[in-house]
């Protein structure tokens, strides 16, 4: 269960998927039970870890485009640029790797350098330049696409 909890961060949580863990292993034959019961909750805590990643990102998307509707309400042409904008940022975030994306959007989503070693494996000493080197691409990749400026925002 320590295990777990240092994967999710989230005692109850954990507690939870070794149950869920502990019941899909049962009854089923290994070689090494232990192991499997292991392999299981780590695979469940990587589901859970990419859901999250998932439910933070549409909820960033949801906070954008509600920001872009707030800040353009006064004319349509505001409100479709920001609409635009927001579309090749995520158009930008899609050409980063996996690791690349998975740092960004949860530095983006406020989490310390701590939560987002232990969520995705990297080393927190590491992870400094790992977001500066994630962002520089982001940039990159949005000013390579035509028509975006890169002075909003």
């Amino acid at each position: 269960m320590a295990f777990l909890a240092g994967m999710l961060l989230d005692r109850e949580r954990a507690r939870e998927l070794a149950q869920e863990a502990f019941a899909r292993v049962l009854g089923r034959e290994a070689e090494n039970p232990r192991g499997l019961v292991f392999r299981t909750a780590a695979n469940l805590a990587r589901d859970e870890a990419r859901m999250i990643v998932r439910r933070k990102r549409h909820l960033a998307l949801l906070k954008v485009e509600g920001e872009a509707s707030r800040a353009s309400a006064t004319t349509p042409e505001k409100q479709l640029d920001a609409t635009r904008r927001a579309e090749q940022v995520q158009e930008a975030l899609a050409t980063l790797s996996e690791t690349d994306r998975q740092v960004l959007l949860l530095w983006n989503a406020g989490f310390d350098y701590t939560e987002i070693a232990d969520r995705t494996g990297l080393a927190k000493g590491a992870l400094g330049t790992t977001i500066a080197r994630a962002k520089k691409k982001l940039v990159s990749a949005c000013i390579a696409q035509e028509g975006f400026d890169a002075s909003h925002g």
